[in-house]
């Protein structure tokens, strides 16, 4: 089904309404939706003030804003928060106030980070958005130890889990992508409501619209939403072994290229000379196992997942990309691993993308301050036809791609066999994979199995940045 959607949105700074005409395209894949030339739909739960690298997180989303719908951010406190740290005694006003705080920090590089793309929300806009989730919440991480019902339950609704229903509830085909930094209790309320108050099938209408990624469990409240709501698309990013340093999101910062995590990355690319909200990046983090304890950002990949990069495909968590790669287990989707190296985890699925998104991530930094001539922008990559094709044993398969590049940059490009996400078990051997059109291989032997192809067009600019495309080929 094609749609054509109009609306009116905020260009620039200087408020000027423009008519922007969507394409939506939808296919369905099980019960998933996949959207194109739109923004995701997103929402995030935070227990910004607890761990620093919440805000670390945060700065990061903040310089992509411009390819979110940002719907909300709720707000979770745990119990051990009121003690002295960061930001000496930690209260729900205190809490609030840091992630309004941010959002202003923001506002102050808006005007910049709109000479470089259109699309970067008003900072009105953002904090309108920031809601009041649960108080003194008990942390678990990862063994839950109590009764999550003490968490839930009637008269426990939060101005955080009441956003949530409205925000699901909007007239709008795009799913609702929830990430979790913290815990899940203000979605544990608000679906426990749903369900309390709507009939089953509205309840299953509700939970369709909906997608999660939770960095591990955090309350009682995660393993309880799994169990009443099978039905619900809910990644777990947490190690299915329950070791929680080969879970995914450790990616972020423990193996691959650790160079790109020191405190001297951070101050080069983001802390120093790189506006107000760069200088507010936490420099240090208390993590065991982070070799530099300065860059940590363990909830980034929640929205690496859902961000349109041309790499990352949300409706199939088993493809990987940016936020790691995951599997289903008959009752959710957790960790999956990708060997790097000669190393296999589920944190190699995200550090093996490391080098492009902290040179992304810089890129976006230095939007903040400088003028469109004086940073880089990623190229475009497009593979000609579509994402999924059919092919036969036998048959060479000819790989053609354009791309192009906004600043003018001489253009690299690679193809290569991301074997871990394929389910073939030949290694593929891609002739003239430098080519942007003479590139090719055979398919293997191995009816009914997958092959993914990756398409990387790098330019020469500084950094260099990276422009994405896939192809998945069924063998009959």
């Amino acid at each position: 089904m094609v749609k054509t959607k109009k609306f009116t949105k905020s260009n620039d700074t200087t408020g000027k309404p423009v008519v922007l005409v969507i394409l939506l395209v939808f296919t369905f894949l099980g019960s998933s939706i996949v959207l194109a030339a739109e923004n995701p739909r997103l929402l995030v739960l935070t227990d910004i003030g607890d761990d620093p690298d919440d805000e670390q997180s945060l700065v990061r989303l903040l310089v992509y804003a411009n390819e979110f719908d940002i719907e909300g951010f709720v707000t979770e406190l745990w119990w051990k928060d009121t003690h002295n740290g960061r930001h000496g005694l930690m209260t729900p006003d205190s809490q609030m106030e840091l992630l309004h705080k941010m959002l202003d920090l923001y506002g102050q590089v808006r005007p910049s980070l709109n000479r470089h793309a259109n699309g970067f929300p008003q900072a009105d806009a953002l904090h309108k958005v920031v809601k009041r989730g649960k108080v003194n919440i008990k942390m678990t991480l990862s063994a839950p130890k109590g009764d999550p019902m003490q968490w839930i339950g009637s008269g426990q609704d939060t101005e955080g889990s009441n956003w949530i229903i409205e925000v699901v509830d909007r007239d709008d085909p795009r799913p609702v992508n929830i990430c979790v930094w913290g815990g899940t209790a203000d979605l544990a309320q608000a679906l426990l409501r749903v369900r309390d108050e709507r009939s089953p099938a509205e309840v299953d209408k509700f939970i369709s619209r909906i997608r999660v990624h939770t960095i591990s469990d955090q309350d009682d409240t995660g393993p309880w939403i799994r169990e009443n709501f099978p039905n619900l698309f809910y990644i777990l990013d947490h190690d299915p072994n329950g070791d929680k340093w080969e879970s995914c999101y450790r990616g972020m910062f423990y193996g691959g290229d650790q160079s790109l995590t020191t405190l001297d990355w951070i101050n080069k690319h983001v802390r120093k000379s790189h506006g107000a909200l760069g200088a507010f990046y936490p420099p240090k983090t208390h993590t065991n196992k982070n070799p530099h304890n300065a860059l940590k950002e363990g909830d980034t990949p929640s929205w690496f997942y859902f961000y349109p990069n041309g790499l990352n495909i949300p409706s199939h968590p088993d493809y990987g990309g940016w936020g790691g790669r995951y599997v289903y287990n008959g009752k959710y989707w957790q960790d999956a691993t990708d060997t790097v190296d000669g190393h296999t985890s589920g944190r190699a699925t995200v550090y093996r993308w490391r080098p492009t998104f902290q040179n992304n991530f810089a890129a976006r930094m230095d939007w903040c301050m400088n003028d469109y001539e004086d940073a880089n922008h990623a190229p475009v990559a497009k593979i000609a036809g579509g994402l999924h094709r059919n092919v036969q044993p036998g048959e060479t398969v000819n790989l053609t791609a354009t791309a192009s590049d906004p600043d003018g940059h001489t253009l690299a490009y690679r193809w290569w066999h991301y074997s871990d996400a394929s389910s073939i078990d030949a290694q593929v051997t891609i002739a003239n994979s430098d080519s942007p059109d003479q590139a090719g291989f055979v398919i293997p032997d191995e009816p009914s199995k997958d092959i993914h192809i990756i398409l990387e067009v790098t330019d020469n600019g500084s950094p260099p940045l990276t422009g994405y495309d896939r192809i998945v080929y069924k063998i009959q």
